[in-house]
């Protein structure tokens, strides 16, 4: 056991077993032990790499869709940008750059970082060098107005809770102490509530926390006007299964074996979360796939642009990105495609436009 995972024993061997979404929330967020809190985890020498960090034509595309849906907002003169956890600063210095064709938005731009690791506003700090930023902990201190707020693998990072169907009724799964001491999955008594599910054995997942953060920022676009952009994995229809995973040095891990260490997250329910924007009166559109939605923004026209002032190593690294980031089908090697596993959903206030990307109307396009 390391050292967060004895913590975590000692509390449990004096109240008993504490639910996943407690486990998740001490092993990320812990205040000296949390994954968030001490490590670097994006990039090749971290755990996982982001879109972002593929290339800089996904952050260049965010940045024009920013500028086109405050055209859409009749261009105020104040705007908070806003960026739930910006990882390492990329994508919002990719998406200012794109930006910069329109100076007026750069002018009305006041830049907030919704950030909890310490490590990481170190790391945006150094990207961002020379931009007004304002950083917080959590969105309850973001300030009014209309807003662009941007959410790339930002909801799968939250703790969520997960069901079982007995043949005794629905259990929480819950994590205790086996025989010999160690962190192990169980089951509560049964009695708790929930959706029905077809058999024994069944899964469900709840992200409370993700829509509890969702309707605070729906209420927000209703109230102020803007948009949201959520882009992440996940499903389009509740009901998936047990998704949680654990990730260390780009590989599966245990989620239970060294808490802190290793990168926790769940599969985004994109259906739940609509559920939760629509019931504070914003407008959703999609979720849609990562490819269509870059496609449609033009991805494949900045490649080939991109692409005739490269040497051909840039090229063929121009050509694997977007293929990642772009193209459907599988990929070689350990390279996953991003293409549609990954979804993407805007939260808009409901006096605006379809936003660029999506279709015309509001609701699923999967």
């Amino acid at each position: 056991m390391n050292a967060l995972a004895h913590e975590i024993a000692a509390m449990i061997a004096q109240d008993g077993p504490i639910s996943l979404e407690r486990f998740m929330t001490l092993a990320l967020q812990h205040p000296r032990y949390g994954y968030y809190r001490v490590r670097r985890p994006i990039g090749a020498a971290g755990d996982f790499v982001t879109a972002p960090e593929i290339h800089q034509m996904f952050g260049e595309l965010i940045g024009l869709w920013s500028v086109e849906v405050w055209q859409q907002m009749g261009e105020p003169s104040s705007l908070r940008l806003v960026e739930l956890g910006p990882g390492r600063g990329t994508l919002l210095a990719d998406s200012l750059r794109a930006a910069r064709l329109r100076p007026a938005f750069l002018q009305a731009a006041d830049i907030h970082l919704v950030e909890a690791s310490e490590a990481l506003i170190e790391v945006q700090r150094a990207t961002l060098k020379g931009l007004p930023v304002t950083w917080h902990s959590s969105i309850d201190t973001l300030p009014d107005g209309p807003a662009i707020i941007l959410a790339n693998e930002f909801f799968d990072a939250l703790p969520i809770r997960q069901y079982v169907q007995t043949e005794t009724g629905l259990c929480e799964r819950v994590v205790g102490l086996n025989a010999e001491g160690d962190l192990c999955f169980g089951l509560s008594p049964a009695g708790a509530s929930g959706p029905a599910v077809a058999s024994t054995g069944a899964i469900f997942e709840v992200g409370a926390a993700a829509q509890a953060i969702l309707r605070r920022l729906a209420t927000h676009l209703v109230s102020q006007a803007g948009a949201l952009l959520m882009i992440d994995y996940g499903y389009a229809q509740s009901g998936a299964g047990d998704t949680l995973q654990a990730v260390q040095n780009h590989e599966p891990d245990d989620p239970l074996r060294a808490p802190g260490e290793a990168d926790l997250t769940a599969h985004v329910d994109f259906a739940a979360l609509a559920r939760a924007a629509t019931a504070e009166g914003a407008a959703v559109y999609g979720p849609t796939s990562q490819g269509k939605f870059l496609a449609r923004l033009g991805i494949f026209e900045r490649a080939a642009a991109l692409k005739r002032k490269a040497t051909s190593q840039q090229a063929a690294a121009i050509d694997a990105a977007l293929a990642r980031l772009a193209l459907p089908g599988p990929q070689s090697g350990a390279k996953a495609s991003m293409t549609e596993l990954f979804k993407v959903m805007a939260i808009v206030s409901p006096d605006l436009a379809a936003p660029p990307g999506f279709d015309a109307s509001p609701g699923n396009e999967s």
